[in-house]
């Protein structure tokens, strides 16, 4: 589904604040994988996710997605195909837009038109959907989202990301920003749906108790660099002990990811 070869991302090349963001990554996530990424700050996770998305484009290397080369293709291309989540509820809506009208617009991401025909069954079919979120946002698809918990918008554009059916779904701390009851509700509708939507997966997060029970594969970055991909009984066998000590094995120092420690 996805592979990233010799990928090197590089911001503010050849001035004084040149920075690798990312480090000669290879890497394939299969159809139907759902990766968990973690590390410390300014490890290149995000980097990562806006490698895949188009958002940023690699100093070298190149981007292959559904055997297609992608390197070159602008971010809005690919949105077609990807559905993405970020860590502030309040960034993945329209405030000032209905419930039901956010629905809509999302419904036709990568298409040449956005318009849509709220017909009755239309409006049924967005009203069983938000019915699933189980937070009774479907007595409220006429009410504008500002009018929104944040719990309620985040789950709402989880529903977004996906209701166009992607292939490819990627969440950036989508739950950081949330209460845990929330938060919790939102990481089983993340679940629900990648199962439902057959998705490919890769979900950024700063809690390890998390990113070993989720999905099927973890990886784990520091410094721009993948130090380590654990699946099947390795993962399974995991312990957030055993993998700050397998960090303090390859890195030869203590794990900085305080809020991944106490999360």
């Amino acid at each position: 589904m996805i592979t990233l070869k010799d990928c090197t991302v590089v911001f503010n090349a050849n001035t004084a604040d040149e920075r690798k963001a990312l480090n000669n990554i290879s890497l394939m996530i299969g159809a139907g994988d759902f990766v968990t990424l973690i590390g410390s700050n300014g490890a290149g996770k995000s980097t990562l996710l806006n490698l895949v998305a188009g958002s940023v484009r690699p100093s070298s290397g190149t981007i292959t997605i559904d055997g297609i080369d992608r390197t070159g293709e602008a971010e809005y291309r690919r949105a077609r195909f990807i559905g993405r989540v970020f860590q502030d509820p309040l960034g993945g809506t329209a405030a000032e837009m209905t419930v039901e009208d956010n629905l809509a617009v999302a419904a036709r991401k990568g298409r040449k038109s956005l318009a849509i025909a709220m017909t009755r069954s239309r409006k049924a079919e967005f009203r069983d959907r938000l019915a699933e979120l189980g937070m009774g946002l479907e007595y409220r698809m006429k009410e504008n989202v500002s009018r929104l918990s944040g719990g309620q918008r985040q789950a709402l554009t989880l529903l977004m990301a996906v209701i166009a059916r992607p292939s490819i779904l990627l969440l950036d701390e989508h739950t950081a920003a949330l209460d845990p009851a929330n938060a919790e509700k939102v990481l089983l509708l993340t679940e629900r749906f990648a199962q439902e939507y057959k998705l490919s997966v890769l979900m950024v997060t700063h809690d390890m108790v998390r990113a070993i029970s989720l999905g099927n594969r973890l990886i784990m970055m520091d410094k721009g660099e993948i130090i380590m991909d654990l699946s099947g009984d390795e993962k399974s066998s995991l312990t957030v002990d055993t993998l700050v000590h397998r960090f303090r094995e390859i890195r030869r120092q203590d794990f900085s990811g305080d809020r991944a420690l106490l999360a």
